[in-house]
């Protein structure tokens, strides 16, 4: 059976799979990472968001061979709870979560953003945001803003 190195959290993990188009989602289920959660399975929502080599992108529709090589990064790797990103701690600060299920899609693309733009716009972070469907979070710029400080 093929081998996947795939680094995760700042980790090598081997992942044994024969089929090379597994969702990656899957994977990091496997792997015990259950902060990226299944939403449309079809990358509209966002609520599998992940960052792959810093780059916000939905894990249902990245393979397990795409990923191969990339530094992956869930929301288990993105703080700790002793130490949360700004991201976090912003989304904590404001109450964002509701039921919480896609919060950690929102806060991927958010981490994505902020790594790539330091001061973003309001729309900067609405466009970023864009996937993740929920429309109730469009306040959501709030917190990014505070965080970007």
């Amino acid at each position: 059976m093929p081998s996947y190195d795939l680094r995760v959290n700042g980790s090598v993990r081997r992942v044994d799979s024969s089929d090379a188009d597994k969702p990656l989602l899957y994977v990091l289920r496997g792997l015990g990472l259950t902060a990226t959660k299944f939403g449309c399975g079809l990358g509209q929502c966002g609520a599998c968001t992940v960052l792959a080599d810093g780059m916000a992108g939905q894990s249902c529709q990245m393979t397990i061979a795409d990923a191969q090589g990339k530094a992956i990064t869930t929301l288990e790797g993105l703080g700790s709870a002793s130490k949360p990103h700004p991201i976090q701690a912003a989304f904590i600060e404001h109450q964002v979560p509701q039921c919480g299920y896609c919060t950690s899609g929102m806060i991927m693309s958010a981490a994505a953003l902020l790594a790539k733009k330091q001061q973003p716009s309001e729309d900067d972070i609405r466009i970023a945001l864009e996937v993740n469907l929920l429309k109730k979070f469009a306040s959501l710029a709030g917190p990014s803003s505070r965080a970007a400080r």
